[in-house]
Order: structure tokens, then sequence, then C-alpha cells
């Protein structure tokens, strides 16, 4: 009776370390923003439905990054999709509470042309009226840095008109026999589809390849808690993979990874089928991240320095970076 009890009461032990061992991780808490930011998540969000990511996600989208960034730094979310200099703004104000993990999507800003074919370089800007969104910010930043190189100055050589919204932009444009206008996907999409005899005229992308300067034109980032990431080293590097996956199935099922788009919210299949290739959507980690967004953020640092904290973030911003 007692050896029966002894075997019984090892079993229990057992189920009960059984039990342990087997629940599971709590959720990673993820966020992204509505826009090119998200993108390269949808297939991750749609496999964590299907319970085939290596963790499992809390997804949570908002339409700015004021929603989610207080909930990062208040420890209530754990990884963020964000634009690449607002990564650095947040590392600098937290005194390295934050850390980039990868980059998500470069290039996505566009020149396009109204009745003509004028632009065929940076250089054919010279003396155009450009209508474009993000004055004080990365696109005119961009911009402004692309037009430097080529010998440009944006206050003197071009007429800058800043709308408020890309939807503007657009407006503009259909009133207008022939302009000019820098554009970011999807918008510059939408527009090709809304405004006859409108074409898509530069890649910022491309022109700022052409510098071959060791940086690249760097729009959208992902983010840890430097906490999160110290106490979870696994949990992060299954992230990394899951995003990575995600990415890559997107760039090669653009027709598939279309209606996720819609179904999460970010843009309409129709629209995302024909911006999607034109988006350029990556997930660049260690290395090949810090080598992408050190050159670009040294770049706004340049122009203004508050643009990315007010000084260059230090080698341990880049997680994973030696």
């Amino acid at each position: 009776m007692k050896r029966m009890t002894a075997i019984l009461l090892l079993l229990a032990m057992l189920l009960s370390l059984t039990s342990v061992s087997a629940e599971a991780p709590a959720p990673v808490r993820l966020g992204g923003l509505k826009g090119a930011t998200t993108m390269g998540l949808v297939k991750l969000l749609e496999d964590n439905e299907a319970k085939t990511t290596l963790n499992t996600y809390d997804f949570t989208m908002g339409v700015t990054a004021d929603e989610l960034t207080p909930k990062l730094l208040q420890g209530e979310m754990d990884i963020l999709a964000v634009p690449a200099n607002l990564a650095a703004v947040l590392y600098n104000n937290t005194k390295g509470q934050v850390k980039m993990l990868a980059v998500g999507a470069l290039g996505v800003l566009y020149i396009v042309e109204k009745g003509g074919e004028t632009v065929q370089s940076i250089a054919d800007l010279k003396g155009k009226t450009i209508y474009a969104t993000g004055k004080g910010t990365t696109p005119e930043m961009s911009l402004t840095y692309l037009l430097s190189q080529n010998g440009l100055d944006i206050n003197q050589d071009v007429t800058m008109e800043w709308m408020s919204e890309p939807t503007e932009t657009v407006a503009r444009l259909s009133t207008q026999e022939a302009g000019v206008a820098m554009l970011p996907q999807p918008f510059a999409t939408v527009a090709l589809t809304q405004v006859e005899g409108l074409r898509t005229a530069l890649s910022l992308e491309e022109e700022w390849n052409k510098l071959d300067n060791g940086s690249r034109l760097v729009t959208a980032a992902v983010i840890v808690r430097s906490e999160f990431a110290e106490k979870n080293p696994e949990a992060v590097a299954n992230f990394l993979k899951d995003y990575e996956n995600s990415v890559t199935w997107i760039n090669a099922n653009v027709a598939e990874a279309a209606p996720l788009m819609e179904k999460y919210g970010i843009v309409k299949a129709p629209i995302a089928q024909k911006a999607l290739p034109l988006c350029n959507l990556v997930a660049l980690s260690g290395q090949d991240m810090k080598d992408a967004a050190q050159g670009y953020l040294q770049t706004l640092f340049d122009q203004k320095p508050q643009a990315v904290g007010g000084q260059m973030p230090g080698d341990d911003f880049y997680y994973g970076a030696p």
C-alpha cells in the first residue's frame, strides 16, 4: 500500500511539473500604426490567428504614434512598429529604454508628374512647384537632402506648396493641367488611379541609392522595450523570425497579401496590390539594420538634431548589431 501511495505521489508530481512546463508564455504585446509601418506585419498577424507563429501576439493598431508610444514606455506594450526617426527620439528621450529591432520599410516617397514628362531626375525639379505633405518632418528632410546632393536648395531652387494631408495633395493635382507632387505610398498609387494624366516620375528610394554613400532611405522601424528584450531574448529572436517570414511571404505573394492589407485596416486590397511592390518592405536586423538606419539618421541629424532626439543614438540602440 505504501509503495502504491508513493507511486501515485510521484505521478502527481510529474503531472504538475508537466503542466508548468507546458504553460504557454505570455503573448508578446505588439503594436503598429496604420500605413507603411505595419504593412510587413500582416502575414504575421494572419499566422498568429492560425497559431502558426513562433510567438503568440496580442496586436493593437493605432492611427498615430501618440496612441501607442506611451503604452510602450509604460510597459503595457513590448514591440512597436514606428517611423524610423521616432525610434531614435524615443531612445534619446528615455535614455536607452528603447532599442531598434529591425528596419521594416525603406523609401516609400515618390515624385509624380501630371501633364508631361519633364522630370527624369532630381536635377529636373529645379524651378518646379512641388505639392507635398510633411513640412518640418522626415519627408521634407529627405527631399532636402536629395536636392542638396544634386546641387539644389529646397528654399531657392524649388517652390514647396505644403498640404495638410496626402488626399489634399491629390485633390490639388486633379484640378490642374500640369503639376508635380511628392507622395508616399500607398497614396501615390491612389493618385495614379484618380488623376488622369498622372505618372510616376521618380522613386526617392532609387535616387537615394544612386548616391551610393552607405546609407539607405528608411521609412519604418520596429522597436522593443529594452527591459523586455533583456528578459525575453528568445521571444525577441522568435519575433524577428516571424517578422522576416511575414515580409518575405508578402513580397513573394502580392496578390494574396493585398486582401490582408484590407483585412487589417491598412489600405483597400486593389490599391494594396498595386502599391505593395513599390513600398520596399524589408526585415533588416542586426548589422544590416544598423548600416541602413545609422546613415539615414545622420542625414536627419545634420539638418535638424531634434528630428532624432537631439543626438545620434549610441551603438546600444541597435539590437543585435555588434
